[in-house]
């Protein structure tokens, strides 16, 4: 009996989740979080709305550095303009935002500074060059202590074009999108990296622009589509201290396909 308790209360909580009136929120200053943006308001069918700053951010890699590391520094937020749509109106909110030092873009500082998300299911979602959701969502969960900060998706600039496929997934397994998935498997117990694992590695990371270190372990996992690395990294941090960090490679199965590296967990 208390099974099938268990089990009407898990189904209710779904059906819920795929009523709850959703929005999506985001920050996009070169358009890649606007396209993610996009695909996750199409597989919705909810609301969306872009957050602009009163000042644009310029678009320029080396002058969005700069004046975000200025404001970061100061502790100033950019003026936004006006949102159109009311937070309370909405149970679920998705808040998407590229990654810039390692965290939200400053944008999103500004919009969890004067809002109120008391009560809400947020749904960090993100782009970035190497990795950033897990810190990001760690900054949300202090930024925002009344919210609930919910597993959120992040893909690498370089991948986006995968997003709409690994959307679908992530939607269907957090109950926010009709449909099953299977689960996938765990990673296997980390084991000394071979040769031809360190190859794969290679392929995968070598092109990126900044060294990310040498791999020592690896645990592996297959899929329907793609057999996953779990790389334990070598490296050094930014400030040229020695450090670890985990480093997830994949590579599908169809005819051709190269390994990617789909995110760096410092």
């Amino acid at each position: 009996m208390k099974k099938l308790l268990l089990s009407i209360a898990a189904v209710a909580s779904i059906t819920t989740g795929y009523a709850q009136k959703k929005l999506v929120l985001y920050y996009s200053e070169t358009g890649t979080t606007k396209t993610v943006a996009l695909e996750l308001q199409k597989q919705l069918s909810s609301d969306i709305e872009g957050i602009e700053a009163v000042e644009p951010y310029s678009g320029n890699f080396q002058e969005t550095i700069q004046r975000g590391q200025r404001e970061m520094q100061s502790g100033e937020t950019p003026k936004l303009k006006p949102l159109k749509s009311k937070i309370a109106d909405y149970d679920v909110i998705f808040i998407g935002y590229p990654i810039w030092f390692g965290t939200y873009a400053m944008p999103i500082a500004t919009l969890v500074k004067e809002n109120d998300f008391a009560g809400k299911k947020i749904v960090p979602f993100c782009t970035f060059g190497s990795g950033g959701l897990n810190t990001s969502s760690e900054a949300l969960k202090k930024a925002l202590p009344k919210a609930e900060i919910l597993t959120g998706y992040g893909v690498r600039t370089a991948r986006v074009a995968a997003a709409g496929k690994e959307l679908d997934r992530f939607l269907k397994a957090n109950g926010y999108k009709k449909g099953k998935v299977a689960k996938l498997p765990d990673y296997s117990e980390q084991k000394p990296v071979t040769d031809k694992e360190k190859a794969i590695f290679d392929a995968a990371c070598s092109s990126y622009q900044f060294p990310l270190g040498t791999p020592s372990t690896v645990g592996k996992r297959t899929t329907d589509n793609s057999i996953d690395y779990k790389f334990t990294v070598n490296g050094r941090g930014m400030n040229g201290e020695q450090s670890t960090s985990v480093i997830y490679v994949t590579v599908g199965k169809e005819q051709g396909a190269k390994p990617e590296f789909t995110e760096v967990v410092r």
